[in-house]
């Protein structure tokens, strides 16, 4: 409840004498320890009832507060607002007179309700506060369960002739178009409930694509007309504050929008190509990761070596692994074992994913030449316990990371490496001193993706001997383990998978490999020593999952 919102709820708990400031971050502890929301680690506590917490946040916000939820809404009230909007901004009307209209909302605290309602209607809009599970049934039980197809919308949408070569004030209209609005809230939408991890538009010379990336296989919607391209491009473009007008170079930028009901923060990227600007989003849904080095899939002994690595006084500790393989979760996981009153940690991001209470985290912008080096600098004139880089690209940044460490710090990074022992290679061939990459680096943690077995339609197989040879295992071993994969059904889209979950391999970095990388060891030996130390690779982790039934063979093949 009121995820987005904790540093408010804390400010109103304090000012509101109802929790002494002892309870308070003890709580605020509870809610960065286990990623629940402030307000919902209060009401868990049994310190605070649920409607009394409301009734607080009413009395703060200055909104009326109403603990019963009306039995029914009379259809000329609720009907004053349409159901797009109602779901959007997850809010009903209780209340209408001819100049303003009462609305409960699921979050009182997004003040754009009341900026782009009051346009919209032409009224003056109030808020109330109620349990946002009982707004939420009242959404449904007046406006019913969102039924609106993307096929319906097309149909309103291609009596609507949309003029590509017009001028600026033309595509702008275009982009406010009622129809386009409406279609772009409900691809996003549809991305967001099918737990999309990005959102491509993709103009062609005689087509316009929308694909959807699930569990990192991408998926085509039914292509919209060709002549819906530049409205809904510029569509999305006016959500992120991007200039519509400027279709030569790439831009970057940010929406944030609430999407049934909860808040959702989408990452733009726009593309120029010779048909058109190609858009991604990437969504940053924070009640879909899950921030939390238990819910990681890690073996137990992976997880006390990462806690304990983490909690050391000084070193460097990096996660490697391709683009979009989650090792800035893993990293924020990692940091939230650690995210307490007593220390202080900075993060360098470029961007921020996730915006996370209590830690200091800043944006890389390199057009003003604030990069990693730069804000790494910075940071150490900051006073921090615990530092986090977004990336080590280059050998100033690497080297600043050292010298953090040696001085005190622990540095959290990621490298694009293709597993662990190949990110002391990798520090090698930028430039690093051996000697200094011995004394500082702690551990490093490979990590790879994986799709999950559809648990609705698992199905267990005998493997043939070319596949049990591919995977390079004995025979005998497996004599005894049951295979599976997804046969396909209604759950995962016929796919077979549904979700991911992490593969991982964890250097320690002993004195053995210390030696081994101040004599410059290529990667293969510091491979093999790690693993006589008990490294366990990335191939015997998808081997686990495996024999788990959580993965198939074909996925960790071709993954590690």
């Amino acid at each position: 409840m009121y995820e987005d919102h904790n540093s408010t709820i804390y400010d109103i708990f304090l000012a509101s004498k109802e929790l002494s400031k002892v309870q308070l971050d003890e709580l605020n502890e509870t809610h960065l320890h286990t990623g629940k929301s402030l307000a919902d680690a209060i009401i868990d506590s049994g310190l605070v009832e649920k409607s009394k917490l409301l009734e607080i946040v009413a009395a703060y916000l200055n909104y009326e507060y109403m603990p019963i939820p009306p039995q029914t809404i009379p259809e000329q009230t609720y009907r004053q607002l349409r159901a797009n909007l109602a779901r959007t901004y997850g809010v009903v009307p209780i209340k209408v007179s001819d100049t303003s209209i009462t609305l409960i909302a699921k979050d009182p605290f997004n003040n754009a309700i009341i900026d782009d309602l009051t346009f919209t209607l032409n009224k003056d809009v109030e808020l109330a506060v109620m349990d946002p599970d009982a707004v939420e049934n009242l959404i449904v039980q007046c406006y019913g369960e969102e039924n609106t197809s993307i096929d319906d919308l097309l149909s309103e949408i291609s009596e609507v002739n949309f003029d590509e070569e017009g001028g600026v004030d033309d595509i702008a209209n275009m982009a406010n178009e009622t129809p386009i609005i409406r279609f772009v809230n409900l691809v996003l939408q549809q991305a967001i409930r099918d737990k999309a991890s990005d959102i491509h538009f993709e103009p062609f010379e005689d087509q316009f694509r929308i694909r959807y990336r699930i569990d990192g296989a991408l998926y085509e919607m039914a292509p919209p007309p060709k002549s819906l391209a530049t409205p809904v491009i510029s569509r999305v473009k006016v959500l992120a504050n991007l200039n519509i007008a400027e279709t030569r170079i790439p831009q970057d930028g940010r929406i944030k929008m609430t999407i049934s009901g909860r808040p959702v923060d989408l990452r733009v990227s726009t593309l120029p190509t010779q048909f058109g600007e190609s858009v991604v989003l990437r969504v940053l849904d924070k009640s879909v990761v899950s921030l939390d080095l238990e819910n990681l899939s890690m073996t137990d002994e992976i997880k006390s070596n990462i806690r304990r690595l983490v909690k050391m006084p000084n070193g460097i500790f990096i996660v490697t692994g391709p683009t979009g393989s989650g090792k800035t979760t893993t990293l924020y996981s990692a940091l939230r074992e650690v995210n307490t009153v007593d220390i202080k940690i900075l993060t360098s991001e470029d961007p921020v994913e996730y915006e996370i209470d209590g830690i200091m985290q800043v944006q890389i912008n390199h057009q003003v030449g604030l990069d990693f080096a730069r804000s790494l600098r910075a940071f150490l004139r900051q006073d921090p316990d615990k530092i986090m880089v977004g990336e080590i690209r280059d050998l100033e940044t690497a080297q600043i990371a050292v010298q953090a460490s040696l001085t005190g710090h622990v540095v959290l990074a990621t490298l694009h490496t293709n597993d662990s022992p190949g990110a002391v290679t990798r520090l090698m061939d930028m430039g690093l001193e051996p000697f200094l990459i011995a004394a500082s680096l702690e551990g490093v943690l490979g990590q790879r993706l994986v799709r999950k077995i559809c648990t609705s339609c698992r199905t267990a197989y005998e493997p043939d001997q070319e596949m049990i040879e591919r995977l390079g295992v004995d025979p005998i071993e497996i004599a005894d383990k049951q295979f599976f994969f997804g046969k396909g059904c209604h759950e995962c889209a016929g796919s077979g998978y549904r979700g991911r979950q992490g593969l991982f391999e964890l250097l320690l970095v002993t004195d053995a490999l210390r030696d081994l990388i101040t004599a410059k060891a290529p990667t293969m030996v510091i491979k093999q020593k790690a693993i006589e130390l008990g490294m366990r690779t990335l191939r015997d982790d998808g081997l686990r999952a495996i024999f788990d039934g959580a993965t198939t063979v074909d996925e960790v093949l071709k993954y590690t």
